[in-house]
């Protein structure tokens, strides 16, 4: 079966979230796109950028799983996607160590970390949802055993 490509992927992440915005309103699919450049920048495979591309889509409900495991991608991708899935009630704790367990996720999840903690992008936002934001994100960061080096 063939592969989707990088542009396929990176083509169908952005429909699967058009219309979405982050918490600055900006569209989302800047975000993955930070993202990707991320994974890659830090010497991620195609497959982890795949992901990158893809990290959020079915936590925000752009994809379901089946339509996830259904693309024309490598198994990995869907596991990395789906191991940066959170799900309903999780903790944190819970959420790391299924990261920390899928081989390559580890790597998309520092990029989106960095991305997230973006001092630009934190700045738009309102003081308590800021620190609400930068809290999480360190907490999360020392969960998975990450160094303090937000360079996205």
């Amino acid at each position: 079966m063939p592969q989707l490509t990088l542009a396929e992927v990176e083509a169908l992440a952005r429909a699967a979230h058009e219309g979405q915005t982050d918490k600055a309103g900006r569209p989302y699919a800047e975000h993955l796109r930070a993202v990707a450049e991320g994974v890659r920048a830090r010497g991620g495979s195609e497959d982890q950028i795949a992901a990158a591309w893809l990290h959020d889509a079915v936590e925000d409900d752009a994809l379901t799983e089946e339509q996830l495991r259904a693309l024309e991608l490598p198994p990995r991708v869907g596991d990395m996607v789906l191991a940066l899935t959170k799900r309903p009630g999780e903790t944190p704790e819970s959420y790391a160590e299924r990261v920390l367990a899928v081989p390559g996720a580890l790597l998309v999840k520092e990029s989106d970390l960095a991305h997230n903690a973006d001092p630009a992008r934190l700045a738009v936002l309102d003081d308590p949802t800021r620190r609400r934001l930068t809290e999480k994100y360190a907490r999360m960061r020392a969960l998975l055993g990450l160094e303090r080096n937000d360079q996205a």
